[in-house]
């Protein structure tokens, strides 16, 4: 098990439950910040993907649609040293100062992450399933699984965040049961949130059930994604297949274009496996 430690700042020390900048703001409890991840999502084309400058909120960031290099946001700091996309501050005030009232205790454990700190917590991976015996040809596979190499985390945006418990600080499955994420779950998209990796979207983000990482996207996006039971992926491109069932369609027309010309279908990579409740994920 893991506890919500903090990754977006070098003050690593300052509590997560500290007050964020404003009183209506203010978090109890204590803690640390997180480690979160993971590592794929459905492919989309260009047009698909793109976004206007009005559209800032839908911009998708996964292992195929990596962070524009001219990417700038201008960012909001918190109290406890997180810091966030300034334009999502009052929503997420909104959001938190609701939840807060109604007798729960929320914590921002982890938001936006420099490329420097991703880039230490992926080589950190890497270096750990070194360690621990994995091959030079697949560590780094392996490590993406787990965190999300530099440049493909949505925590790079400043449009993501990591809410826990105050009384179960802990970055698993069992973080879904707590009242805090219920509340968040069932209130979220009010406020232009939504649940970025559910748990029956595995096959197409290619990223594990997190309970714990919300994502802005906008109020009348969230608001749409809630009613019709859409991820990020699926909003921004209705037809998109998963990379999964992508593949499935490839290798079985290989198969059948093989078997024409009378050879034995070619060899494919593997498809990634989505991790199941991982007891640690970065994403």
């Amino acid at each position: 098990m893991k506890i919500c430690r903090k990754l977006a700042s070098p003050a690593a020390a300052l509590l997560a439950a500290a007050v964020l900048s404003t009183p209506a703001l203010a978090l109890s409890g204590t803690g640390t910040t997180s480690a979160m991840q993971s590592t794929q999502t459905a492919v989309l084309t260009a047009a698909d993907q793109a976004v206007s400058q009005e559209d800032w909120q839908l911009l998708l960031v996964n292992a195929w649609h990596k962070l524009p290099e001219d990417y700038h946001v201008e960012l909001k700091t918190l109290a406890n040293g997180l810091q966030v996309d300034a334009r999502i501050y009052d929503d997420l005030n909104a959001m938190l100062t609701d939840c807060r009232e109604a007798g729960l205790e929320p914590i921002v454990c982890s938001a936006y992450r420099t490329e420097d700190t991703q880039t230490r917590l992926y080589r950190n991976k890497v270096s750990r399933l070194l360690s621990a015996g994995w091959s030079r040809d697949t560590v780094e596979q392996e490590a993406a699984r787990w965190v999300a190499p530099p440049g493909t985390s949505e925590h790079q945006t400043g449009l993501a965040l990591d809410i826990v418990s105050a009384d179960y600080q802990l970055l698993d499955e069992q973080q879904a049961q707590t009242p805090e994420q219920q509340w968040l779950m069932a209130h979220c998209w009010e406020y232009g949130f939504v649940l970025r990796y559910p748990t029956d979207k595995c096959a197409v983000t290619g990223i594990g059930y997190e309970p714990w990482h919300y994502r802005y996207v906008g109020k009348e996006a969230a608001r749409e994604m809630q009613q019709k039971g859409l991820c990020l992926e699926e909003y921004l491109a209705p037809d998109t297949q998963s990379n999964f069932q992508k593949e499935d369609g490839q290798e079985a027309q290989q198969g059948a274009d093989a078997g024409q010309n009378g050879s034995s279908a070619p060899k494919t990579q593997s498809k990634p496996v989505v991790p199941e409740a991982p007891d640690m994920a970065v994403v």
